[in-house]
Order: C-alpha cells, then structure tokens, then sequence
C-alpha cells in the first residue's frame, strides 16, 4: 500500500487553454504539482505532473460518460490511493460527493443550499463555493469530523483554498477532488 502524503492545506489555481483547464497545486508559494484536464474528454483521465515534467499521480473516470461515475485516484505506479463519485440524484438540489480512502469513508456537500440554488438558476461567476467532506465515523470517535475542505474565492479566475486536517487523506487525493468538483461544476 502506497504511504501516505499529507500536506494539511494548499491552493489551486486554474488557467485557462482553448482546449484543457489547468491547474497547479500551490502550496507554502510553490507549485507542487500542475494537471491539464481536456474538455470534453468521454473517459475523464487527468495526470498530474511534478516541477520536473514526471508523472506524480492521476484519477480516472472508471466508465465512460456516465452521470455517475466512480473516480479512482491512483500514484505513479498505478497504486490506489483513493476514489470519489457524484451522487447525482442527490445533486440535484446541492451538489453532493462520496470520497473513499484507507481507513475512511466521507460525503462532501456544498455547504450553502442558498448559493447552490443561485448555482442553479443563475450563471453567477464570481459566487464562492464551499464543499465539507465530513465522516460520521470521525465523528463518533471523538474527532473532527471534517476530513477536508474546498472553498473557492471569489476572484476573477477560479482559485480553491483546500484544507485537510485529518492526516489520513493523502494531499494527492485532496487535489485530485479539488480538480474534480471544478471540472464537474463546469467552471
């Protein structure tokens, strides 16, 4: 099993292209890793990339087109390190996630049903987005229940300020999923 990588909080920037998004993981001012994700793309795969250009980690889409699709994460060598999904029935009314790793199982929500609503009905681009990952088993623990976080600022390019305070979720998933709620709310 692959060991891992915590890093308790990072920004992620996005670029625009004609054809792909791209993002850098931007921790303590350096970048950290950088993906380019295809627009469009029928089986969602995104690669992460180190300063030097190397294959660090990616997720993938484990169907094609499918509104329901399950995301493995996985390192260089193909190890796994975690997978999400959209729960898109519950999507409907505030956009909803399940994220599972070693040792923990979370559900992400938007945290705001109001801005949700707005999301929906109005293209609003500056509105900030706040997703909490929680676990119940966390919670019934004694421990926070928040295994991470990703909240969008409000500037002229989208920027996520993520936040990862159970040191059981790997930084590589937590940026993976960061990438993936961009990508998945047509940002």
């Amino acid at each position: 099993m692959t060991e891992v990588l915590h890093l308790p909080r990072f920004e992620l920037h996005q670029k625009f292209a004609m054809t792909t998004n791209v993002y850098r993981v931007v921790a303590g001012g350096l970048d950290v890793a950088e993906a380019r994700q295809k627009r469009m793309a029928l089986k969602e795969r995104v690669t992460f990339r180190d300063e030097e250009g190397h294959e660090s980690f990616s997720f993938a889409a484990r169907q094609v087109l499918d509104f329901g699709a399950t995301y493995d994460v996985v390192d260089a060598e193909g190890s796994p390190l975690a997978s999400f999904s959209k729960d898109f029935a519950k999507s409907l009314s505030r956009s909803t996630f399940t994220l599972e790793g070693p040792g923990y199982a979370a559900t992400g929500v938007e945290r705001s049903q109001g801005i949700a609503i707005l999301r929906r009905v109005m293209d609003v681009p500056f509105l900030p987005i706040h997703f909490d990952f929680t676990s119940a088993q966390a919670e019934e623990s004694g421990r926070s229940g928040v295994l991470m976080s990703v909240e969008r600022k409000p500037t002229m390019r989208d920027r996520y300020a993520v936040e990862v305070p159970d040191e059981r979720v790997d930084w590589r998933v937590a940026a993976s999923v960061a990438v993936a709620l961009d990508a998945m709310m047509q940002r």
